[in-house]
């Protein structure tokens, strides 16, 4: 699957627009990311344990995207957009969208 923050992909034609596409995922940390994030704000650095917990949260959200995608038959994303929001203390969703299309070949 194609996925592209722009709203063209050169050299290719856009057949046909599917429309909307989106994936999302929520996790909540965990007590022993937050102890390590206890002492990261003492001493400072990347608060490695969140990093990866943001990580594979945006990767599932667009796993969920592109499956979204293929399921409502596009064969590429344009103008793909991530973000994310705190839902509950300690909780964060992330949320990926676009516009599926069809290219031609």
């Amino acid at each position: 699957m194609l996925i592209t923050t722009s709203d063209q992909i050169t050299e290719k034609k856009i057949a046909k627009t599917i429309g909307y596409v989106k994936g999302s995922s929520a996790r909540a940390r965990n007590a022993a990311a937050d102890v390590f994030a206890s002492i990261k704000n003492i001493i400072g650095g990347e608060v490695e344990e969140y990093s990866r917990l943001l990580q594979q949260t945006r990767d599932q959200a667009v796993e969920r995207m592109v499956k979204d995608a293929e399921e409502k038959g596009a064969n590429a994303i344009v103008c793909f957009r991530i973000q994310s929001s705190t839902i509950a203390q300690g909780a964060s969703e992330v949320v990926a969208y676009g516009t599926g299309v069809i290219l031609e070949d």
